[in-house]
């Protein structure tokens, strides 16, 4: 393999981790009232010295999706884990990732097939002996 090819791959994975770490970083920001706006992906791209063009193809040709995929995962992953392991409450959740309450029920709604406080008295029901 020539070393140009390789370089590259290696500069597309080193990209891919960063803009993993940066999305787990950004999100715990979010929940520690260290960062008040959820960032959008061109900002993203910025903050890692990369276009926004060129962090798609990068993301979507490492990893298999488009990045914004991967960035809803990581919400929703969040989101899960605040609903379950703490007792805030939705509109707590929804403000401290920079949503509006309704629209926060309709974007989780959309991906998890049930409202934020239907999936809160689920978990907790399974997880009472």
């Amino acid at each position: 393999m020539n070393t140009a090819l390789l370089s590259n791959r290696k500069r597309s994975e080193e990209i891919t981790i960063q803009y993993f770490n940066f999305l787990d970083r950004h999100l715990a920001e979010l929940v520690r009232g260290d960062s008040i706006d959820m960032m959008e992906l061109q900002d993203i791209a910025n903050i890692l010295c990369v276009s926004q063009k060129h962090l798609i193809k990068i993301i979507q040709e490492t990893s298999g999706n488009h990045p914004c995929y991967f960035y809803v995962q990581k919400i929703l992953a969040c989101i899960k884990d605040l609903l379950i392991n703490s007792d805030l409450t939705i509109a707590k959740i929804a403000q401290m990732l920079t949503y509006d309450p309704s629209n926060f029920t309709k974007f989780f709604k959309k991906y998890e097939g049930m409202s934020p406080s239907q999936f809160r008295q689920l978990k907790k029901a399974k997880s009472s002996p």
